[in-house]
């Protein structure tokens, strides 16, 4: 279907429009055409429509202005009592959250930029994968957060990236732009209650902040688990990704946060087109309710609970813990009415097979198909109910592309095993070694012994 380009030239497509019982403020068709006159035209009226969307709005009652902003007071800790790990939970999202600061700036780039320009932030590695100058910042500035808040000698991080390709001679005007970024962010600090560094960081304080991201994780001790950038492929396009960070101590996970700076507040917007909702971020402003995107969701093991915090716009200060709101998987039970998740890309998960699956329980909804890890937030905000990934032959399933997202969904009240129904395995490396064929996360324990009983019932015939 064809998107709204940034040049405005592209088509519009009706179907987008014309749900007025869901788009704010009730918009009618404005059909966009070849012609740019009549574009820019039905531009004007659909940015006009949604101004009078956003005052219609001031009206609504305080009820609705939390569902969208996501203030709620109540809190992850008691004021009283501090529960274990309440320290480095809360490092932790401040950390994602300035990390998201960062990757919203470099995406924002990525997207209005040549090709030419582009190429200078985007490379690929070994295996073809993209990595972005994003990744390099984020696994840096979030190294230093930690690093300064319990001592470097007290953090070991298990994560994506190295520093070969910035150390190369080659790569000294990539590194720089690495540094500037990172210094950029971390000038931001304050606005998160954490302290910034006293002066810039230079590139041998940004290179080894990067390196010391090396652990290899294992079933002793305390580690942190960190993908910079998840689902490098939708950050480039400008659709979603994520930052994940978890907290592992003797093998189990015990703190998960995800960043999803592009994932809309409100799920009726999942439906529309990632262009359309690009272009609706554009008209409105970063705090309207019309169209509030991007959060911070996180847990902690054996708290039963989930939460959910709304990105920093501006200069406005972060306030922990009393500005998220508890979220909870959706208590859909019936397969029928159910939704799954899958990964966009087919390279590394079998969609004929998910989709097979899918039937076979009386799923008939579409798919919602995400980029990264998104999809374990999907799960626990109650916007979807399974999540299933059966991975190709040869592929290996890492740690930190599934930690953050397993701590969640179980503290949000839903379940997540392989699909065998046992417990996902962070003990053994960077790998889920002996995992059983896939991975399985659902908003109940009823419907994902479904799901368990036709995979059973599946496997044999499928064509993995």
């Amino acid at each position: 279907m064809p998107t709204f380009s940034s040049g405005f030239a592209a088509k519009f497509p009706f179907a987008l429009v014309q749900r007025s019982n869901s788009f704010p403020g009730h918009l009618t068709k404005f059909p966009i055409f070849s012609d740019k006159k009549h574009n820019r035209q039905n531009l004007t009226n659909l940015s006009v429509c949604l101004l009078n969307s956003r005052s219609n709005q001031n009206n609504h009652s305080a009820s609705t202005m939390e569902e969208i902003n996501g203030l709620e007071f109540d809190t992850p800790f008691s004021s009283e009592t501090k529960d274990e790990f309440s320290k480095e939970l809360e490092v932790a999202v401040k950390a994602v959250h300035m990390a998201c600061m960062l990757c919203q700036r470099v995406q924002e780039s990525l997207v209005s930029e040549t090709h030419e320009a582009n190429d200078q932030q985007v490379h690929s590695k070994d295996d073809n994968s993209p990595v972005t100058v994003a990744d390099w910042s984020v696994q840096a500035t979030v190294s230093w957060v930690l690093s300064e808040a319990f001592g470097s000698e007290n953090v070991s991080i298990v994560a994506e990236e190295d520093v070969e390709v910035l150390s190369k001679a080659s790569s000294a005007d990539l590194l720089k732009n690495v540094v500037k970024k990172v210094n950029q962010c971390l000038a931001k600090a304050p606005l998160l209650g954490l302290e910034a560094p006293s002066r810039p960081l230079d590139m041998r304080e940004v290179l080894n902040a990067i390196s010391r991201c090396n652990s290899r994780g294992g079933k002793s001790g305390r580690f942190w688990v960190l993908d910079p950038v998840d689902g490098t492929l939708g950050f480039v396009r400008g659709d979603q990704y994520a930052i994940a960070l978890a907290l592992i101590e003797d093998g189990e996970p015990v703190i998960g946060v995800l960043g999803c700076p592009n994932y809309p507040m409100k799920k009726d917007w999942l439906s529309y087109q990632n262009g359309y909702r690009r272009l609706l971020s554009r008209l409105t402003s970063p705090t309207s309710e019309a169209y509030a995107k991007g959060s911070v969701i996180y847990a902690r093991k054996g708290s039963g609970k989930a939460w959910m915090q709304t990105l920093l716009h501006g200069d406005k200060k972060f306030v922990w813990p009393n500005s998220a709101r508890q979220i909870k998987v959706s208590s859909i039970g019936n397969p029928a009415m159910a939704t799954f998740c899958e990964p966009v890309e087919k390279a590394n998960s079998s969609h004929s097979f998910t989709a097979g699956l899918a039937h076979s329980v009386g799923m008939r909804n579409q798919p919602l198909r995400l980029y990264s890890m998104v999809k374990y937030a999907a799960i626990a905000r109650g916007d979807a109910e399974v999540f299933m990934k059966f991975a190709r032959t040869g592929y290996k399933e890492k740690i930190w592309d599934h930690a953050a997202g397993v701590v969640i969904i179980e503290g949000a009240g839903g379940v997540v095993t392989d699909a065998g129904g046992q417990p996902l395995d962070f003990s053994k490396g960077i790998y889920l070694e002996g995992l059983d064929r896939g991975i399985i996360a659902c908003a109940g324990a009823g419907l994902h012994e479904k799901i368990l009983s036709a995979v059973e019932d599946s496997w044999n015939s499928s064509s993995l």
